[in-house]
């Protein structure tokens, strides 16, 4: 199944809610074995498998998991996580408010331009509602060049290259700061492209 998209992304229609188990595990097997999702490293596995790393997520105190909706219908997967205790154990020194998180969109037919762009957004926007979030801590696959993009839009920067036993990663941090900057930057963009399309010609 794929996520819906309707002509123009509408940031406000975009929510996150706490992943259902029973409900969710058979869609979101379908977005992460997808062949789109390869740097999600869960090609191949089955529903069960994919509904028990999910259930080890539930179980997890320091890991969470999201699904995210566009208007209403699934359309991204979250996670989240303690990088004190999780992915980054030995490899970053986390500091109290540090988040991890991990997000993909679902693949879709016809994706939408703008929407990947939307939901990373939105994804910040939501860990740092949080105020205990100070940082947010990401650790994208090298060669993962669209997501490095993204994450440079939101206000991430890369710390160093790491070795995890999956994957070379760029260890990237993003402060609450660096967030509000750069949604300032991209509202005050779309501003003003909003602005040339109203303009006489």
């Amino acid at each position: 199944m794929t996520a819906p998209r309707t002509a123009t992304v509408r940031p406000d229609r975009l929510a996150i809610r706490p992943l259902d188990l029973d409900a969710d595990a058979g869609l979101v097997h379908g977005w992460v074995t997808h062949p789109k999702s390869a740097f999600w490293l869960m090609q191949g596995l089955s529903v069960d498998e994919v509904r028990a790393e999910y259930a080890s997520i539930a179980a997890n105190p320091h890991h969470d998991a999201f699904i995210g909706l566009y208007e209403g219908s699934p359309a991204f997967l979250v996670e989240r996580y303690d990088p004190a205790y999780e992915e980054l154990v030995g490899l970053h020194e986390a500091r109290p408010g540090d988040v991890g998180m991990h997000f993909l969109c679902a693949p879709a037919d016809t994706p939408l331009h703008g929407f990947t762009r939307a939901v990373i957004f939105a994804v910040m926007e939501y860990l740092f509602a949080d105020p205990d979030t100070v940082r947010v801590v990401v650790e994208p696959d090298v060669r993962n060049t669209a997501v490095h993009a993204l994450n440079e839009a939101v206000g991430f920067e890369v710390v160093e290259k790491i070795a995890k036993p999956e994957k070379e990663a760029y260890l990237s941090l993003c402060t609450r700061d660096a967030f509000e900057a750069a949604r300032k930057k991209a509202a005050t963009a779309q501003a003003g492209d909003e602005t040339k399309e109203q303009a006489p010609r």
